[in-house]
């Protein structure tokens, strides 16, 4: 069964995610605040965490980036969920470590997409490896299969 950490404070935005996410065979992980979801990212190895970044204690910037600078999590995908949808703010969400980006209210099916877009990119980068390193391997697999091809 697939695992999500849910790190979310609101509690009615809290449920319905663990509801619906649980309905669609997710085994789902809670965490109230940042340094609860760093804890329980260490500690169960989720599958992908759903981080919304305002949050008390240490925000979902901050977990974020604690979670990525980990060599045992850093692999783990996540999505940030959040009601800002400023200019930059996706970009801002990349630069933390994020691999996606969805606004508040979710919209659950889209949310789906997204979920399963991350969990087919992590299979296809392996457990080991960062979103960077299967990026460079197969920048580096194109470059020497160029390489080998003789000229037209």
């Amino acid at each position: 069964m697939v695992k999500i950490l849910l790190v979310e404070d609101n509690e009615m935005n809290r449920d319905m995610l663990k509801r619906r996410l649980f309905r669609k065979g997710y085994e789902v992980f809670i965490a109230v605040d940042g340094a609860e979801g760093v804890a329980l990212a260490r500690s169960t190895m989720p599958d992908l965490i759903l981080m919304d970044m305002s949050l008390p204690v240490m925000d979902g910037w901050e977990a974020t980036r604690q979670i990525k600078a980990d060599p045992k999590t850093k692999a783990i995908p996540v999505i940030a969920l959040t009601a800002h949808a400023m200019a930059g703010d996706r970009e801002k969400c990349l630069a933390a470590g994020c691999n996606d980006y969805d606004t508040k209210p979710v919209e659950f099916p889209r949310l789906l997409e997204k979920i399963e877009s991350c969990l087919t990119q992590k299979e296809a980068w392996g457990n080991t490896k960062s979103h960077a390193e299967f990026l460079q391997t197969k920048t580096h697999q194109k470059s020497v299969w160029d390489t080998r091809t003789p000229p037209s």
